[in-house]
């Protein structure tokens, strides 16, 4: 059966991406084949589409690090046709066929079954944004987070994790602080949950003491470089630091001032190797108490044959939300 997809690969230093004809012989070995009904774009996915970032490890590769759909052939006794599932993170996307395409197979290992209370076009609303975004909070929560405890500030609050991380923790009944450069998405982050909106701009990172004003009880960082360390110098005695992503740069100066004398832990959250016990339970939360409740409204549509003009956006920082990809019927 031919299918259409949207294969990244090389033309000698070239990098080249477009939409292909294949076959199924062509996809990557795995237990269970899926008709994809969605995907997603993440930042991650607009570096490795255009080449702005070292991502794909294996070329040729169909892009897409997330995925949803229905099962049509299972060789794993977990998974029965017709199932509907989702695969986010591991290889999927950088050194496993992804998931722009109508057809995906994948390892079982990496496949979870659709959650109670999510639709594919849901979960892919979510995908690895969300997951991310969630995870973050379940690994803050472990660490003794809880709303008690003071305001938790999110960066890069109109991005797809700031804006979930943001509904989740609204949701969940803490004093959320978004942090943001742009200042006419105000109404849209206090919409979301956001009891303040803190201008990116009112910050004087070039002056970052090692131990600022305690303010946060509870940080989730986006951008990494002078923002992450700004964050780790105000945050509270026995705050919760979570780091996410490098929108902004993959540095981190700081000293050991936050961590031995106000006893800050700091989190990495890695949604690329999560364990499949707590993957699960992950996206069981995001379908019950931690579901964002205006996640229709940061969600935007656009078809399969539109994908390539999407990354851009992602690349100069001008997304808002969640962008999802309809794949097929």
């Amino acid at each position: 059966m031919s299918f259409k997809a949207y294969l990244i690969n090389q033309d000698g230093d070239q990098l080249v991406s477009r939409f292909v004809d294949m076959d199924e012989a062509q996809l990557d070995a795995g237990e269970v084949s899926i008709a994809v009904t969605h995907s997603s774009i993440n930042y991650k996915d607009a570096l490795a589409a255009t080449g702005a970032g070292r991502i794909i490890r294996r070329f040729p590769c169909i892009g897409g690090i997330d995925l949803a759909g229905r099962v049509v052939v299972s060789t794993d006794a977990r998974f029965q046709p017709g199932d509907e599932v989702l695969a986010t993170s591991y290889d999927i996307g950088v050194a496993h066929h992804g998931g722009y395409a109508e057809r995906a197979r994948v390892p079982a290992d990496w496949v979870v079954k659709l959650p109670a209370g999510l639709s594919l076009h849901d979960a892919m609303a979510l995908g690895t944004a969300g997951f991310t975004a969630a995870l973050a909070v379940v690994r803050m929560e472990h660490e003794g987070l809880q709303p008690a405890n003071g305001p938790v500030i999110v960066s890069g609050a109109t991005g797809g994790v700031g804006s979930i991380a943001i509904e989740i923790l609204g949701k969940l009944g803490y004093h959320v602080v978004a942090l943001t450069g742009k200042e006419a998405e105000t109404d849209y982050l206090k919409h979301l949950g956001a009891k303040e909106v803190m201008l990116r701009q009112s910050l004087d990172l070039a002056k970052i003491k090692p131990l600022g004003r305690e303010s946060w009880a509870g940080a989730i960082d986006n951008l990494g470089g002078d923002v992450l360390s700004w964050m780790a110098s105000t945050m509270k005695t026995g705050g919760t630091l979570a780091s996410i992503g490098l929108a902004a740069s993959m540095s981190f100066n700081t000293t050991v001032a936050p961590f031995i004398l106000r006893g800050v832990s700091l989190l990495g959250i890695d949604s690329v190797n999560c364990p499949m016990p707590q993957r699960a339970e992950v996206w069981r939360r995001l379908a019950s108490d931690m579901r964002p409740p205006h996640l229709s409204e940061m969600t935007r549509d656009i078809a399969f044959a539109d994908l390539p003009d999407a990354f851009d956006d992602f690349i100069q920082g001008r997304i808002k939300g969640r962008v999802v990809v309809k794949i097929s019927a």
